[in-house]
């Protein structure tokens, strides 16, 4: 493991206890655990984008901000539904954001993970084509935008514009070398070994598909392998990113445990495990809490096949209960990092001047 970052649900909601009570709220507070990730040594800053929802919903103006208040974190999504987007649109926003903050956006895409709207792309303006699957309308939106963003020509020039004659119009702003930071959330070994062909980097949740029984990190390591190996026939230059999905709830202080002590009881019954489910039309395992002392966690991820696989873990976190807390945790998962890749060196981390890899 190179890199941690966070992952925020983004939710906000008025239930006792919740530090982010209102859609204001939340934005302040998302900025806020930007800033705080940057301070504690943290590697990213990542953003989860759900529609219908009291949820982070429209991630541009987020990480645009984002960006203006950090200067070294990565700013991520995980992950954009492509289903609800205008690719040329977006496009524009992304290239917007990620010259604020200077080169350092990592944007995740997908089809889409089950919603409580029946037909959201559809109110977005955007049915599903007559005979098209989502994962395929999804594809194609990838396609046009990565295409899009790589400062290709789009459109056919009117007689005012301004170029050369017969030269296509390509989006504007362009920012060089957003293409390389695309991501794709992919369910299984199929969809991950499709991204490894298209060029894209991997990201895995805390769950995937597949209900054998094994932990979840075996299956993932084997999501991992197959991106990998495809990434490497298709002859795709340089070395892809992959990034797993972690819960974890380090026990650090009073306020910690009183928060994370009933998880750790239900673990310590042999309570808090893997579980294998039904999401969607699918089955699939989902991924248990690593909880207690950083010494039992970094035990327990050293086991974890998946995390010693990935380059990035992005670890989800109780957003509601605010950047102040989330501040001191970030601090313990600085110091797992490092016990992980092997650059610690004590209990205070070295970290908070480490630049990102190939920065």
């Amino acid at each position: 493991m190179i890199n941690i970052g966070f992952l925020s649900f983004g939710w906000w909601s008025g239930a006792p206890g919740s530090k982010v009570r209102t859609a204001s709220d939340l934005m302040h507070d998302t900025i806020a655990l930007a800033e705080a990730a940057e301070d504690a040594g943290m590697d990213g800053a990542w953003l989860r984008v759900h529609h219908f929802e009291q949820n982070t919903s429209s991630p541009f103006p987020l990480l645009a901000a984002m960006g203006a208040r950090t200067s070294r974190v990565e700013l991520g999504t995980g992950v954009i539904n492509m289903r609800y987007e205008n690719p040329l649109y977006m496009a524009e926003a992304a290239a917007t954001a990620d010259l604020i903050s200077d080169g350092r956006l990592q944007l995740g895409v997908s089809r889409g993970s089950p919603e409580p709207a029946a037909d959201g792309p559809g109110e977005f303006g955007y049915p599903l084509p007559v005979g098209k699957l989502p994962v395929e309308d999804a594809a194609e939106r990838i396609a046009r935008f990565r295409e899009a963003i790589s400062g290709a020509g789009i459109a056919r020039p009117g007689a005012r514009a301004h170029g050369l004659a017969g030269e296509l119009l390509p989006i504007q702003p362009h920012s060089p070398g957003l293409t390389d930071r695309i991501w794709y959330g992919a369910g299984g070994e199929e969809s991950a070994r499709k991204v490894g062909e298209l060029g894209m980097n991997l990201m895995s949740s805390t769950l995937v598909e597949g209900g054998s029984g094994e932990p979840l990190g075996v299956i993932q390591a084997r999501q991992i392998a197959a991106f990998r190996e495809a990434w490497n026939e298709a002859g795709h230059g340089g070395t892809p990113r992959v990034s797993i999905s972690r819960s974890i709830m380090p026990i650090i202080d009073d306020e910690t445990r009183m928060y994370f002590g009933t998880t750790l009881e239900r673990d310590r019954l042999g309570a808090n495990r893997d579980q294998v489910g039904q999401i969607d039309n699918f089955i699939a395992t989902f991924g248990k809490t690593y909880v207690g002392d950083l010494d039992k966690i970094e035990a327990e991820l050293r086991e974890d096949e998946a995390v010693q696989s990935a380059d990035t873990v992005l670890v989800t976190i109780p957003n509601q209960l605010g950047a102040d807390f989330n501040h001191r945790t970030f601090g313990a998962l600085t110091e797992l990092r490092d016990r992980l890749s092997g650059d610690h060196a004590g209990p205070s981390p070295a970290s908070a001047l480490r630049g990102l890899p190939g920065r």
